[in-house]
């Protein structure tokens, strides 16, 4: 059978209430967005806490993948749609089970299978209320395949038949990804690196409704062309579920080599970190974004100790720093790393500027006052090199 509709679920957004039109819209908007990429003819339409998509012309894989990239989206559900006749009726109770008989048969050749049916009947105007219904449609199942039996407790075919404004009928929920639609709940910067927390951290927080925009520190001629073409494909991954992001990528070198020759050995990723921080929390009051993004988990490295994040946490100091990680065992970051395919490219052996100057020894329970004082030896050259490194800001719109 090819199928020329969908009706999309969504969950959370359902609770929200007065200003419930504003999330619905935002899911439309980002439904919209995605199956403008793929080929054939879509019409989104949001009617009574439902969303449908009517498809024409359209391959239906690329079409349920793109889909399961729209945060807000609960589940995705390939239907066979009728709509009213020209005196705005739905099909009769004839008509109605000749459509979900047509849909078994279009669906299922294999009709040796259990089967419930499941009737939401919001046009009252039927002679039946849901439960007669599915009886009655059940019924004519049985008469129309002997192979079928019926199984109410544990179903291996669940047909949904709703009448509303029009009459779908669908049995399979392929999972949509969950969270609330990119652009409802504003926007945070994201400290990307080439590793596999930042690009999952990024994710996480974008499923919240949370726009992304992303900084890189680049270290030329320590780290390489491909370390940051690296980068840029994991902003890339991001961007498949959030549309386009704004990659800021940072040079670092000087800095980084100031910090070298200046401060103690065993504080470098410390106070590394701590101008990082410093410097994506300027991008962000330039940009509009309302918080900071890290894949820091605590103890995961001599940088993300308890004492290390208060040192590097506290240089930022009008936005909050999101660390979704931040109770995640390594494994855990792996799997969601997986998940959204950012493994692969996160584990490309390309080194990254945190990793080029790491002390022997770093330190594990830095004092934020030893610190400060240890970052006045910087006094000098440090607001310049800063000035400049955001001058040559190198900004790249990354999309998919």
């Amino acid at each position: 059978m090819q199928y020329h509709a969908f009706v999309i679920k969504y969950a959370e957004i359902g609770v929200k209430g007065k200003n419930r039109y504003v999330f619905e819209e935002a899911l439309v908007k980002q439904i919209r967005r995605v199956l403008s990429k793929c080929d054939g003819k879509f019409n989104v339409t949001r009617v009574a806490g439902r969303m449908y998509i009517d498809a024409q012309d359209f391959d239906f894989n690329e079409t349920v993948d793109s889909l399961k990239t729209v945060f807000g989206i609960t589940g995705i559900c390939p239907a066979v749609s009728i709509a009213r006749d020209s005196e705005n009726r739905l099909p009769d109770v004839d008509g109605v089970a000749k459509a979900v008989i047509d849909f078994i048969d279009g669906v299922y050749p294999d009709k040796n299978k259990t089967f419930k049916v499941k009737v939401r009947r919001v046009d009252k105007s039927y002679p039946m209320d849901s439960m007669a219904m599915a009886a009655e449609l059940g019924a004519r199942i049985l008469d129309a395949y002997d192979e079928m039996k019926v199984d109410v407790h544990d179903p291996e075919i669940l047909i949904n038949v709703e009448l509303r404004e029009k009459l779908n009928i669908y049995s399979e929920v392929i999972p949509g990804p969950g969270g609330m639609p990119i652009g409802t709940a504003g926007k945070a910067m994201l400290l990307l690196s080439g590793g596999i927390d930042s690009p999952v951290a990024g994710y996480m927080v974008a499923k919240r409704g949370v726009e992304i925009e992303a900084v890189y520190f680049n270290a030329p001629p320590y780290t390489s062309e491909k370390a940051k073409q690296k980068v840029v494909d994991l902003a890339g991954v991001i961007a498949k579920y959030t549309g386009k992001v704004k990659l800021h990528v940072i040079n670092f070198t000087d800095i980084q080599m100031y910090i070298y020759e200046k401060c103690p050995h065993e504080e470098l990723t410390i106070i590394m970190r701590r101008y990082m921080m410093r410097i994506a929390d300027m991008l962000a009051g330039e940009s509009g974004c309302m918080g900071l993004i890290t894949g820091e988990s605590i103890g995961q490295v001599a940088s993300q100790t308890m004492q290390s994040l208060i040192c590097t946490g506290e240089v930022v100091t009008d936005i909050p720093v999101y660390r979704p990680l931040i109770a995640f065992d390594k494994q855990d970051i792996v799997d969601i790393s997986y998940k959204i395919d950012a493994y692969e490219t996160s584990i490309l052996p390309y080194e990254d500027c945190c990793t080029i100057f790491v002390a022997k020894h770093p330190v594990t329970k830095p004092r934020a006052d030893i610190i400060r004082r240890h970052e006045e030896l910087l006094n000098e050259k440090i607001d310049e090199l800063v000035k400049v490194a955001l001058e040559t800001d190198e900004v790249i719109v990354v999309s998919k």
